[in-house]
Order: structure tokens, then C-alpha cells, then sequence
């Protein structure tokens, strides 16, 4: 390689290195809850994400017209916060079946209409 050769490589490597902005790395200690609210926020979007990959589910948001893959999107886009208090919502929500003024209402209603038809 010539000398000139070189040169011109040491010039351009010079200056590439002055021209390249010099990121520094910063090593601290984090305090254990921000550690497990990492850890927990992850568990919480993993959960409610594997509520929408479920069949059941995907059915029923197609029913009323979402489309899953969007609503895995969203879930996704959403803050830690927005994740764990859906998640809340969802551990929290009945089962399914009817709460427990629902089962007050059909107890009445079905009082009332054997009333209303039994009654001589």
C-alpha cells in the first residue's frame, strides 16, 4: 500500500471518528420495585394477550366487528398502566355468568311472574 494510500485512509478515519457523535454508557443500580414493576407489567400484557389469541375471543371481537390482529396491536401500542388495569379488569371480571344483583333481578322477575300466573 502506498504511503499516500495511507495518509488518505488515516485522514478519512480521523475525521469519520471526530464526526461521529460519542454515546456514553451510564451503569446504575435500580431499586427492586422498578425491577418487578418491569417484571409484572410484562406478565400483565403477556396475560391479555393470551386472552385475545384465544378462539372464543377472536369470535366474539369479530362479532362486533374488530378485527383481532388490531386489537393485539393496540394492546401492544398501550402504556404499562393501560395493561395493568385492563389486566385488573379482567381478573376482577364475573366469570361469564350472571353477577349477583343479575341473579337478584331473574329471582324477582321469576317471583313475580309465577305470582302474577298462579294467583287464584
Amino acid at each position: 500500500m502506498s504511503s499516500t494510500m495511507k495518509k488518505m485512509t488515516c485522514r478519512v478515519l480521523v475525521v469519520s471518528l471526530l464526526s461521529l457523535s460519542f454515546q456514553t454508557a451510564n451503569a446504575a443500580m435500580i431499586d427492586a420495585e422498578k425491577a418487578a414493576a418491569a417484571g409484572v407489567a410484562q406478565t400483565d400484557r403477556s396475560m391479555v394477550l393470551s386472552y385475545l389469541s384465544r378462539a372464543e375471543t377472536a369470535t366474539q371481537l369479530q362479532a362486533q366487528g374488530i378485527n383481532p390482529d388490531m386489537a393485539r396491536e393496540r394492546v401492544a401500542a398501550m402504556t404499562d398502566e393501560e395493561v395493568r388495569t385492563l389486566a385488573q379488569d379482567m381478573q376482577t371480571a364475573p366469570a361469564g355468568a350472571l353477577s349477583s344483583g343479575g341473579w337478584l333481578a331473574v329471582v324477582v322477575i321469576a317471583a313475580a311472574v309465577w305470582y302474577f300466573v298462579f294467583r287464584k
